[in-house]
């Protein structure tokens, strides 16, 4: 499964916009999408929720995952929105 380790820069950290457009391109995704933190917590990015609990804030560290056809594509366009 490839893998995209991302430093949050967009202002305001991982808020309503940059994690609903997450899900968006996660479940427009026919494989597997994650995203695990720092301290080891992994959610599903198919749920809002799951992600917004995590409170994740500028300078924060994640690392993406996605399996399936064009995932390194995926995590790339991933990256762009957690960089604000």
């Amino acid at each position: 499964m490839p893998a995209q380790s991302v430093v949050i820069r967009a202002e305001g950290g991982a808020h309503a916009r940059p994690v609903a457009e997450l899900v968006r391109l996660a479940l427009a995704h026919e494989g597997a999408v994650a995203l695990t933190t720092a301290e080891g917590r992994t959610v599903d990015l198919g749920s809002v929720l799951a992600v917004m609990d995590l409170a994740l804030a500028p300078g924060d560290e994640v690392v993406l995952s996605a399996d399936g056809p064009g995932a390194e594509r995926l995590l790339a366009a991933m990256a762009h929105v957690l960089d604000g």
